[in-house]
Parts: structure tokens; sequence; C-alpha cells
């Protein structure tokens, strides 16, 4: 009970300082700016995600390369 008097009591003093209505206006301006944006069709999507996946392959494939020459190098060749 203590809760919901403390929420509309903030509520309210945003309510009073105009600042739900700001927002009101944001999220109204914020859905007439997605509607003008231009959607991927679904093979679009669906190609930017393989290619995406691809990347991700690749670079974990070069990260792991990097550390087992880093690991020998520090490990075996100074005996660290």
């Amino acid at each position: 009970m203590v809760w919901a008097v403390v929420i509309g009591a903030v509520f309210g003093y945003l309510w009073w300082q105009g600042q739900v209505r700001r927002f009101a206006v944001y999220i109204q301006e914020t859905r007439e700016e997605l509607k003008k944006c231009s959607w991927p069709t679904w093979q679009e999507l669906k190609g930017s995600t393989v290619v995406i996946a691809i990347s991700i392959a690749l670079l974990g494939a070069f990260v792991m390369a990097a550390d087992e020459c880093l690991s020998l190098i520090f490990f075996k060749i100074f005996k660290l």
C-alpha cells in the first residue's frame, strides 16, 4: 500500500511538472519516425543473419588462433 502511494505521488508530481505530457509526445514522435523507416524483408534479414554468424565464427577462430600462438610463445619459448 505504501508503494502505491509513493508511485502515485511521483506520478502526480511528474504530471504537475508536465513530464508525462512530454513523454507522451516523445512516444508519438518515435512511432511516426519508425513508420518512415525501411524495414528489411524476411529474405534480407535471413541473409544478413547468416553473414553476421559467419563473421562471428571467423573472428572467434582468429582470436583462438592468436591466443594459441601467444600462449605458445610466452609459455613454451620463454618458460613463464
